[in-house]
């Protein structure tokens, strides 16, 4: 082989190496288009899926965490506006939170949708994703999935905690700094209480709104507490468990970033009762 034809050779490499990552994208998107299509002729809605993983991007493959924007306020805005009023909104939820504008814009927006509104959450919804489903009309949960408490935070402090160490102190011995971040703190808990009322004055008495909204905007808990599907009812809100299958199916088609060796192997089948030492299974 002279020179030349390895050269040409080795920049054709490149370029199929380069566009690879771009079509195993392309393939990806048209595979989720196709199962929410599914979703939608069986239930007769429109579905929306927010739903953030850390992907690759680049053909570097450098992983990107992702989290509710106003970007994904924008495009979910978009698509409620593009949905008939008499057409029923299902949204795929799976987020860690994110900015407390973007969440409180797309809850808003869901919460004046006319027709149904179905929150679904495969695995979690915290935070902010928490409060774009209290706007829902019925959340549908997987048995062991999760939401979470609303309360701000600030930086990397909870709003609430830096009130309590605020108050558990002489104020002439606290910074201003401090102090102005317990003034911020204090604004931010009353605007998110605020606005989980408005979210559910509608889908239960005003009383129960702002008792849920104390429970889940002041810091009772820490900001990753996991509320499970027994203790949002007790909580009072709408919670079903019957899971469409598309919907997990869907999930698989978001991957986690490919970077390590996976922690969690199994095979991906579903498993019934099987024999053992030549006996038939119990029914």
């Amino acid at each position: 082989m002279d020179g030349n034809s390895f050269w040409n050779l080795f920049w054709l490499f490149i370029m199929i190496a380069s566009l690879e990552p771009w079509l195993r994208q392309r393939m990806l998107e048209n595979a989720r288009i196709r199962m929410m299509r599914d979703l939608e002729k069986k239930r007769h809605s429109r579905v929306i899926a927010l739903i953030h993983r850390q992907e690759t991007i680049s053909f570097l493959g450098f992983p990107m965490a992702r989290y509710i924007d106003i970007q994904d306020s924008e495009q979910i805005l978009r698509a409620i506006k593009l949905t008939d009023d008499s057409v029923p909104i299902d949204l795929i939820l799976h987020t860690p939170g994110g900015l407390v504008l973007a969440a409180e814009q797309i809850a808003y927006a869901l919460k004046k949708h006319p027709a149904k509104v179905t929150v679904f959450v495969p695995h979690y919804a915290m935070s902010g994703g928490t409060l774009i489903a209290l706007a829902a009309d019925e959340i549908v949960m997987d048995e062991n999935a999760v939401l979470g408490p609303v309360d701000p935070q600030l930086g990397q402090y909870a709003a609430a905690s830096i009130l309590k160490a605020v108050e558990q102190k002489d104020v002439n011995r606290v910074d201003d700094e401090t102090l102005i971040l317990a003034d911020v703190s204090r604004k931010a808990i009353q605007q998110v209480k605020r606005t989980v009322t408005k979210i559910l004055e509608d889908k239960m008495p005003r009383e129960k709104a702002e008792e849920l909204a104390e429970t889940l905007a002041t810091g009772r808990w820490t900001h990753d507490y996991p509320i499970t599907v027994e203790e949002a009812r007790e909580l009072g809100l709408p919670i079903s468990t019957d899971m469409p299958a598309e919907v997990y199916k869907l999930m698989n088609l978001y991957p986690q970033s490919a970077q390590r060796r996976p922690s969690v192997q199994y095979i991906p089948l579903p498993y019934g009762p099987s024999k053992r030492n030549g006996e038939a299974p119990k029914k």
